[in-house]
């Protein structure tokens, strides 16, 4: 679905996901709500997520199960170019998670996987804001939240943040080049 209708049929969806009754585990988990705009954004055909979220098939379907049960969605068959550096982009993250929520493991492998795609970090994901990508960021990842003192692109973040664990000090973020936005992102700091 394409166009001015994925809107209403995303807020739809993401209305019914957290309007079904969550898991025993799942109720009280703050990433509930962040998965649910993710699916919802990716099932209404936004972001470059795979239908599996980056998950795998078995573990996507056992997430939709625990976090939104009796809730039909269907994903979005599509493909997504794999990166080289996804490994060092997950375990960055599960070195800086929060270790509040088994959910974390998880939100890594999405957004290693949406690193991959060629607009901003919280675009691929499918999420409705930057702030939405913000608060799961504080969620999942204290410690690089507090690190990204100057509100640096999330994406562009996280690539400094490998690279300069790696002691390379020359890293875009891939497919920065055509991207719209890319003199705001790789412009002067101020």
């Amino acid at each position: 679905m394409n166009g001015p209708d994925r809107l209403p049929y995303r807020a739809t969806l993401l209305a019914e996901l957290l309007s079904s009754p969550a898991g025993k585990h799942a109720a009280g988990d703050p990433n509930r709500v962040l998965l649910a705009s993710i699916v919802a954004g990716q099932a209404s055909g936004e972001g470059c997520l795979p239908a599996h979220l980056g998950l795998g098939p078995a573990a996507c379907h056992t997430l939709l199960l625990a976090y939104f049960p009796g809730c039909a969605v269907r994903l979005t068959e599509r493909a997504v170019e794999s990166i080289p550096e996804w490994s060092d982009l997950q375990k960055l993250l599960l070195e800086n998670r929060a270790c509040q929520s088994p959910t974390e493991l998880l939100v890594a492998n999405i957004l290693a996987t949406a690193c991959a795609g060629r607009d901003h970090l919280w675009q691929d994901l499918g999420l409705a804001s930057r702030d939405e990508l913000s608060r799961l960021m504080w969620v999942n990842f204290p410690a690089l939240a507090r690190a990204n003192s100057g509100d640096m692109k999330w994406k562009k973040f996280l690539y400094r943040q490998f690279c300069a664990q790696e002691g390379i000090y020359v890293c875009p973020a891939p497919s920065c080049g055509v991207c719209a936005d890319y003199a705001k992102c790789f412009g002067p700091e101020n």
